[in-house]
C-alpha cells in the first residue's frame, strides 16, 4: 500500500471513529500533496509524497517554537499532537551514528575533497535521508566532515 493510499484510508477511518484531530491533520497532508500535484501537473512519486509529509512535520516543528516563544502553550501542544500523527507515516528516523555513516558514504561516493563540494554531497545524501533526518543537521555534519578533509589535505600539502 502506498503512502497516499494509507493517508486516504486512515482519513476515512478517522472520520468513522470521530477522531477530529487525526482527520483534519491527514486531510491537510492530502491537500498539500494535491496542491503540489496540481502546480506540477503530474502525479507525485512515493518519494515526493514522503517529502511533502516530511515538510509538513518540519513546518509544524517551526510553529511549535514560534508558539512557545509567544507563550501559546495550547497551540504548541496541538502542533505537537499533529507532528505525532504525521510521524507515523514517515520512516524510522536515523540515529546520529547512522546519519554520520551515510555522510561518510556520501563523501566517498561523490569524491568530495573539501567544503566547496558540500552541494555535491548533499545532492547524493538528500534522497537517502528524506523523511528520516533533518536536512539542516545533515548539512552541518557534511560541512564538519568536509572541513576535516580540508584540514587533512592542507596538512599533508605542507
Amino acid at each position: 500500500m502506498t503512502l497516499r493510499e494509507r493517508l486516504h484510508d486512515d482519513t476515512i477511518a478517522a472520520m468513522r471513529s470521530g477522531d477530529v484531530l487525526r482527520r483534519d491533520v491527514l486531510r491537510m497532508a492530502q491537500s498539500a500533496i494535491y496542491n503540489v500535484e496540481k502546480a506540477k501537473r503530474t502525479t507525485l512519486s512515493e518519494d515526493e509524497v514522503l517529502g511533502i509529509v516530511s515538510r509538513e512535520v518540519k513546518t509544524r516543528r517551526e510553529s511549535v517554537a514560534a508558539f512557545r516563544n509567544g507563550d501559546r502553550e495550547d497551540l504548541a501542544t496541538k502542533e505537537e499532537a499533529e507532528i505525532a500523527i504525521l510521524q507515523g507515516y514517515l520512516p524510522q528516523p536515523l540515529t546520529e551514528d547512522e546519519l554520520r555513516a551515510l555522510v561518510d558514504e556520501g563523501i566517498a561516493a561523490t569524491g568530495a575533497a573539501g567544503a566547496r563540494d558540500l552541494g555535491k554531497v548533499m545532492g547524493w545524501l538528500s534522497p537517502q535521508i528524506r523523511g528520516r533526518a533533518d536536512g539542516k543537521a545533515a548539512s552541518g555534519l557534511v560541512a564538519q566532515a568536509l572541513a576535516r578533509a580540508d584540514l587533512v589535505a592542507h596538512d599533508g600539502a605542507h
